[in-house]
């Protein structure tokens, strides 16, 4: 852990939270990950030796504990101290969406963590009791990660990077980075539609529960907290009413 060898208050928090990967693992616990593999999953590319040592870390300063009765898989659950770093990871987003996004980078796209965040932001109850499976294919990324199908079946909801053999109900086709501008808000379903920048195949009624069925980011332009974060708006004035 870095040491800024100063008693400021600022020094001692950036000693623990501004470490390297911290933040994001952080996030990801106060999205409700708890186990090392669905941790690691929201940050795919911390190897899983870093992840183990920053968890411990953060044992060790009190940010994180480890619970369950099964010591080779324990559920990692942030205390008071982490779930208090709430306000301020949420705050580092809507800076970074609205001052460190522009423009978005090849190599920040990453189709797997996009996938990952679209599974835990659905509402599962929008498609009622039935099995829907949604299809995602996302032209512009390599083949071996162009394919991926989300089940939501009776409150659960699976991502599967497999054909889970299930009948496709709703098709979505279209590039990473429009699926990425619709995830944080700068853009919309029916706007990329228009724009022929996606296709969304299947029954009527079940495209119609689809933006519901979407809760989206929640650091999203559309959520911004404070009026004086918001970006100005940009397109056309039928465009900003969606």
């Amino acid at each position: 852990m870095m040491r800024y060898g100063q008693f400021c208050p600022i020094a001692k928090a950036a000693e623990i939270v501004a470490e390297r990967w911290t933040p994001l693992v952080v996030a990801e616990m106060l999205a409700g990950s708890t186990h090392f593999s669905d941790i690691r999953r929201g940050v795919p590319l911390m190897s899983q030796t870093l992840l183990s040592k920053r968890l411990k870390e953060l044992e060790r300063v009190g940010v994180v504990e480890r619970r369950g009765a099964n010591p080779r898989r324990p559920e990692w659950h942030l205390t008071q101290a982490g779930r208090a770093l709430a306000p301020t990871i949420q705050q580092l987003g809507e800076w970074g969406l609205c001052h460190a996004q522009d423009p978005l980078q090849e190599g920040d796209l990453d189709v797997t963590i996009l996938t990952w965040n679209i599974r835990r932001r659905v509402d599962p109850r929008v498609f009622g009791t039935q099995r829907v499976t949604v299809y995602f294919e996302f032209t512009d990324v390599p083949k071996a990660k162009r394919r991926w199908w989300i089940v939501n079946d009776r409150g659960t909801v699976d991502l599967c990077p497999t054909d889970p053999g299930f009948p496709v109900d709703i098709y979505i086709i279209t590039d990473i980075r429009t699926m990425v501008h619709i995830w944080v808000g700068k853009s919309s379903l029916e706007s990329a539609v228009r724009a022929e920048r996606m296709e969304i195949i299947g029954p009527r009624q079940l495209c119609k529960q689809l933006r519901s069925w979407f809760l989206y980011s929640p650091i999203n332009v559309n959520h911004l907290s404070n009026p004086l974060l918001k970006p100005p708006r940009k397109g056309s004035a039928s465009e900003a009413r969606m």
